[in-house]
């Protein structure tokens, strides 16, 4: 089938980064996909050879557009430009319309999942829209994840990438992958405990570095196209991550990671990030459990630094779990298809 695709590129790359995701996901899995999107210029290193049966299409709010494709799809709720809309609303046969929102780990995701909103005016009146959900649960629509990741991350050589970024890392060093929207001013004494190769992206990663501890190793990276930053994150022992898109990607990594939500001006964002805390170290010790709280929510700007980073060992045996509770629940991409299979 044909799939339209709507994203507006906010402030940051995650919207672009999962639109493109999902996209060439769907093209792996024989569909088509034809992607809207008001700044596209990211894709010129996200993805710098496009992908087979996938179309990158300028946003645009006026003029003609071509008859919509049996699915519509507007990421994060960025609502299509009308004209496209009266498009769908005169359809013979009308698209499955949905809206993909934002990834949460709170309750009210798995009430929402799945829910018709009915359109009574505008252009699209006498349409359905459904909201779909990703999620942590069975009761979601799931997260992300190629046909083929798993295979593709048990075949990775860890040191052949890193010679090949020029990093130079030696075997006695701890890898730390650092993408966020600020840093925090103790990273530089948590990484001080052990010789430690710090691999920073553009951006706030790099800006201002300053003075680093004797034993940590900068290395500025460039930006990289998604596949290379599933690479990074292999490639690492400890991964700092922002947003949605390299927040879902660290937790297929399987490696220790700490995520640095994206801020919200109202700050309910607290209230996101204590629920994923929750989902993420039920059922883990307590000491280790007090260690990983205390760590997010200082980067996060919400308390005092703890001393030291957590114990590597359980916190990898944490994520190893955690993404094994993943694994067995259907990809976003295979929910949705089944999900429009069931409309039509």
């Amino acid at each position: 089938m044909l799939w339209d695709l709507f994203c507006r590129v906010i402030d940051n790359h995650g919207d672009l980064g999962v639109a493109w995701r999902l996209a060439t996901d769907l093209a792996e899995r024989g569909e088509r996909a034809r992607l809207w999107v008001d700044d596209a210029s990211a894709l010129a290193w996200m993805a710098p050879e496009g992908a087979a049966g996938v179309e990158v299409l300028p946003w645009r709010g006026e003029g003609e557009f071509p008859p919509p494709g049996e699915v519509v799809v507007e990421l994060f709720g960025c609502d299509p430009p009308q004209g496209f809309v009266a498009g769908m609303a005169a359809a013979a046969r009308p698209p499955v319309w949905i809206n993909l929102e934002y990834l949460s780990a709170e309750d009210y995701v798995e009430r929402s999942h799945g829910l018709p909103s009915p359109q009574f005016s505008g252009a699209g009146a006498g349409l359905t829209k459904h909201f779909f959900y990703p999620g942590f649960t069975a009761a979601t629509g799931g997260l992300l994840r190629e046909r083929d990741l798993a295979r593709r991350r048990a075949t990775f050589d860890r040191a052949a990438w890193l010679q090949a970024q020029g990093t130079g890392w030696q075997p006695h060093e701890r890898v730390v992958s650092l993408f966020c929207y600020r840093r925090h001013a103790a990273l530089w004494h948590w990484l001080a405990d052990r010789p430690t190769l710090l691999l920073a992206t553009p951006g706030a990663a790099q800006a201002d570095i300053g003075e680093l501890p004797p034993d940590v190793r900068l290395h500025r990276l460039p930006w990289l196209t998604q596949r290379d930053y599933d690479h990074l994150l292999w490639a690492s022992d400890l991964n700092f991550v922002r947003g949605e898109d390299s927040f879902v990607r660290a937790q297929w990594a399987g490696i220790p990671f700490v995520w640095q939500i994206y801020e919200q001006y109202d700050g309910v964002h607290a209230g996101k990030l204590d629920a994923f805390m929750d989902r993420f170290l039920h059922g883990s010790d307590a000491h280790f459990s007090a260690q990983v709280r205390a760590l997010w929510l200082s980067w996060n700007g919400f308390g005092d630094a703890p001393p030291a980073l957590p114990e590597a060992a359980p916190w990898r045996a944490a994520c190893g779990r955690w993404r094994q509770s993943l694994e067995i629940q259907n990809d976003l991409t295979a929910q949705l298809q089944g999900f429009v299979a069931a409309k039509r």
